[in-house]
Order: structure tokens, then sequence, then C-alpha cells
């Protein structure tokens, strides 16, 4: 194997794969970056490989090929090495059982692995449709949020992807919020229909790094067909598969209420400082306390004997006063994720969940995106 690669190239496409790189491998190959170097009808691209038996990640960039090949090396070495290299082209060898890289006066040996003991990686399933790159990052992350991160309890760790025709709808929850967000896309058939529950840090990971090419095309795999039980996500030369998680989502619509007693509108940027400011003396677990009435809301934290903290900001608010109370954290999630200038809470009473949505959206619209959020039950 020998080829040329330019020096940003490579170490892109290699800090691309190696994130897939597991931290503990099962077994010693899976540590290792699977590399292809021209061959057949792709004789001048280069193709990076990692596999973890859950999730895998490929990507092909061009690359002047004097000698086709196929090596296995150690990722995470690799992707160091390519990191640090200096600015000039790389030129890659294989000489038995080592891989050189030249680039400039630096000069490295790697040794190789039993290439033919690294497993095949999963056959993307069928092309079910494509969607902005860029939109389609921004939704998952506002999803992501909301997803669990214990995996005792696998199923709230995924994020819930219902395909049906154009729509596109992801929803998470971790059991105190529950984050929903639609966006439209382009099927491959109109009346495509799906559901799969997809790892929402794969999901969030993926999602970020597909925004290089303008499109991320999603594959899904049909009972019995090719790549059942998987997802595929491929934009921009990069390709990644992951498994989907088992088990039955929650029933989601049912917890989003169908109306309010009251709302208020807050400036979002205002509001996500405040609630920092005065979050600093809440205890752990503690929550942030929020009175609306006509044209302010006040914010509290701490009680008795501990330091307290009180601020108050500008606030329309339609129907009673209400004081209602939430976890900073999962209130400051939510806010800023919203992606508005504006921030809407919808809420019915001090312990059902309220509603953070953005600007109001047009006439007999819904918001496309909702961040449902349990109350924390006030004392006294």
């Amino acid at each position: 194997m020998k080829f040329r690669i330019d020096r940003d190239a490579l170490a892109d496409a290699v800090a691309w794969t190696a994130r897939t790189l597991p931290v503990r491998p099962p077994v010693p190959v899976l540590a290792g970056m699977h590399i292809v170097a021209g061959g057949g009808e792709h004789s001048d691209r280069l193709k990076l490989s990692a596999f973890d038996y859950e999730v895998s990640a490929q990507v092909s960039t061009d690359i002047d090929v004097e000698e086709a090949g196929t090596a296995l090396v150690s990722g995470r070495l690799l992707a160091e090495i390519s990191r640090s290299l200096p600015p000039h082209p790389v030129e890659v060898t294989t000489d038995g059982a080592k891989v050189m890289l030249r680039c400039g006066s630096a000069k490295f040996t790697l040794l190789t692995m039993p290439v033919e003991d690294y497993p095949t990686l999963p056959e993307m399933p069928p092309a079910a449709g494509a969607v902005g790159s860029d939109e389609f990052a921004a939704a998952v992350a506002q999803v992501a949020i909301a997803a669990g991160k214990d995996d005792t309890i696998p199923m709230l760790t995924g994020v819930r992807v219902e395909i049906e025709g154009e729509t596109v709808t992801l929803a998470s929850t971790d059991r105190y919020r529950l984050a929903v967000r639609e966006l439209h896309w382009k099927p491959e058939r109109p009346d495509f229909s799906a559901v799969a529950l997809v790892p929402a840090k794969t999901l969030a990971d993926t999602a970020k790094s597909l925004t290089s090419g303008a499109e991320v095309s999603i594959a899904l795999g049909g009972t019995g067909g090719t790549g059942e039980g998987m997802i595929g996500f491929e934009g921009g030369g990069r390709r990644t598969t992951s498994r989907l998680l088992d088990g039955d989502f929650v029933k989601y619509r049912s917890l989003l209420p169908s109306e309010y007693a009251g709302l208020a509108e807050i400036q979002t940027a205002p509001f996500i400082e405040a609630v920092k400011r005065v979050s600093l003396v809440a205890e752990r677990n503690t929550p942030v306390r929020l009175s609306f009435s006509q044209g302010e809301v006040v914010l509290e934290a701490g009680t008795g004997d501990e330091a307290q903290a009180v601020e108050a900001l500008e606030a329309t608010l339609e129907g009673e006063d209400i004081d209602i109370a939430f976890n900073p954290g999962f209130l400051l999630d939510g806010l800023s994720a919203i992606g508005s200038d504006v921030a809407r809470l919808s809420f019915t009473t001090p312990t059902k969940p309220a509603v953070l949505t953005g600007k109001r959206p047009q006439e007999g619209e819904n918001p496309n995106y909702r961040y449902l959020i349990m109350p924390v039950r006030l004392s006294g």
C-alpha cells in the first residue's frame, strides 16, 4: 500500500472515524482503524472504518494512490499522530507488518494488526429519505438533552424517531422532562412510515458531525431485510450505522397538556442569566421558584438559614398569578434549546407539567419544539 494525502484531510477523516473506537474494546482488533487505499471502482479513494459492534463509522476521501492495499492499525494512535503532523502532504506506505507515515521531516512507524480478524461492517439499510444537515443537527440537539443517562433503563437513553410521510418527529424523556421536535424531510416514498429508538448520544454525535454536506440521508432497515434493527446516516462522504434500542417508548403525546390555565412570556437571554445567578445559592437538588404576576416574574432560591437570592424580571402573563418551581438545570437546558429570543411558559397548576416553547407560531400551527418540564413540589 502506498498513497499520498493532504495532511488536513487525513487528520479530519481519522478524527471523525476515531470517535467510534471503543474505550475498552471487547476484542483487541476493535481498537484498530481499518484502512483501504484504492482498489476496485474506488481507485483514488481512501476508506477509513471503525466499529464497536454497536456503532460503525466509515469515511472516504480523495488520495493519490500508487499502490492499493489494506491495513489495520491502532486507531487512537493514528488519530494522535495525524493531529500532530506538520502542515505538509502525508505519504503512507506499508512495509511487511508495519505502516509508515512521512510528513515533511517527521516519520512514524506503526505496527499493524491482523486485518483478516477485523469484523465485516454492517450493511447500510435502504435509504428512506433526506433532511437538511444543519436543521437535523439542531433538532437532534434540542431533543437529546432530555434523554436519560441511566443505562439500567436503556429505553429512556434513546431518542424516538417517528417518520410519517414528510414529517419526522423526535422525542426523548428522562421522566422529569420531555423534549419533542418536528421537522420536514424528503422521503424516498410519500407514504413512508417508520419508528426507531436510537441511542441519544450516538444520534447527537452523528448529527453534529454530518454538517459538512448539505443533506443527511437517513436509512432504516425493514423487518427481515437488509439492516434490520439498524439505522444509518450518510452525508459529506461520511457514513455511520447504529444498532437500535429495544423496548416500548412511553406514550409521550398523552403527557403534553391539551389546554393551559396560564401563559407567561419572558425575554430568553435575561431569563437564562437570571436563572444562572439565582441558582448559585440553590443547594444540590433544590429548585428555583418562579412567582408570576402581571408584568413580572420573581425568581427565588435558597430558604431559611441558607444563602438566598431574589431577582425580578419583566414578563407578560395571561391567566391567574402562579408560583411554580423547577430544577434549575432542567429549566436552563430547555431555555437554551428553544432557539428563540422569547420564551413562552404554559402551565395548568403548580404541580402539573409546564411546557416551554419559543415565539408564538402562526395561527393554527403547533410549535415545532416543545419542552415539557415537571415542577418541583413546593413545601408549605
